[in-house]
């Protein structure tokens, strides 16, 4: 059989084999059986000098041919099977867009956290600073510098832990009143200060030796025990509603004088027992007075001429509060299970 004769037999091959072909891995496996080094038509190309001369052009145009429409019969074979698996793949892999996806779980923020950035919403309306201090810090700016003296007895109360070269935990957010009055800040001052403070006490339900706390003080000539008044009430209804009934009662603060302390109506009281005034239909939310004059001398102002007043309170006994919670340091718990209850409460 000729050369021309067999080129037919092949082409014929070819065209029924690109018929069939499933994906490209069998298409390159017939490239190679038909365009490559072992293929008829290379093996035809070196057999060209064993044609006749009177057969030759004819033998090699009818090969370069051939090798065109191979090539070309692949490409577009190649095309259409790409195209097919782009389909089957697109096919498969199909989904609806519109349709609402799988979101990931989304965190919030810590009961405590959120209870700290309400009040300090608040305050920022009455023209407070938020100014932050150590937690580590010196025996003068958590006691001597606040009227609180060696042996004096407020230093059992606030007893914390002590470090090396004299330094402590502080006790309190008042340490940092002591400091930006240290500084001389023009007047007037309005400073809120909010973080963590640390007890030298026994852990029960509703004590905790670390939990945060959050307080204000306002320095400035002219301060009255009604100015103090007035803002306490604002910030009570501010953050627990304008029909929030409170009281003052009297109390003692060694860095304030005169001191109060503020109650509001507890309003969650039921047959089953209130974990947070215990049936006493009061709950006492926060401390407060005016800066006592020694403070105030200690840092250069005149106690005749300057006053302030300064007022606290325990956001973490805040948080358990509004989320009645009776445990306060379940709070700071691990447990996903009661965050994201109080997450859920509190968005509801």
């Amino acid at each position: 059989m000729s050369i021309l004769e067999q080129l037919k037999t092949v082409q014929n091959e070819l065209r029924q084999s690109l018929s069939t072909v499933a994906n490209t891995v069998e298409l390159d496996e017939l490239k190679r059986a038909y365009l490559g080094k072992k293929s008829f038509l290379k093996l035809s190309f070196r057999e060209l000098r064993s044609v006749p001369p009177d057969q030759k052009a004819q033998v090699a145009s009818a090969l370069n041919q051939a090798r065109s429409e191979f090539e070309s019969a692949i490409e577009t074979a190649r095309d259409q099977v790409v195209q097919r698996e782009r389909n089957a793949r697109v096919e498969s892999e199909w989904m609806d867009l519109t349709m609402p996806g799988l979101a990931p779980r989304r965190g919030s923020r810590h009961p405590v956290s959120q209870v700290e950035q309400r009040c300090l919403e608040v305050l920022r309306q009455f023209g407070f600073e938020l100014v932050e201090g150590p937690e580590v810090d010196t025996e003068f700016h958590n006691f001597d510098a606040l009227n609180i003296p060696k042996h004096h007895p407020a230093r059992d109360m606030q007893d914390t832990f002590w470090l090396e070269g004299g330094l402590l935990l502080r006790s309190h957010t008042t340490t940092v009143q002591a400091r930006v009055l240290q500084e001389g800040r023009p007047l007037p001052i309005r400073v809120a200060s909010a973080g963590r403070v640390y007890r030298n006490e026994a852990v029960d339900a509703t004590h905790l030796a670390m939990f945060h706390q959050l307080e204000g003080f306002w320095v400035d000539k002219g301060l009255t025990f009604g100015h103090l008044k007035g803002v306490l009430g604002a910030v009570v209804q501010s953050l627990y509603g304008e029909s929030t009934r409170y009281r003052f009662k009297p109390k003692y603060y060694p860095y304030t004088e005169p001191s109060l302390g503020l109650d509001i109506a507890c309003t969650n009281c039921d047959t089953t027992g209130c974990p947070a005034c215990h049936h006493a239909g009061w709950v006492t939310i926060i401390g407060a007075g005016m800066i006592h004059r020694k403070v105030l001398e200690l840092f250069g102002y005149d106690p005749e001429e300057v006053g302030g007043f300064a007022f606290g309170w325990g956001t973490t006994r805040m948080a358990s509060q509004w989320a009645r919670v009776s445990k306060v340091r379940s709070l700071y718990e691990p447990d996903l299970r009661l965050l994201t209850a109080l997450h859920r409460g509190r968005s509801q």
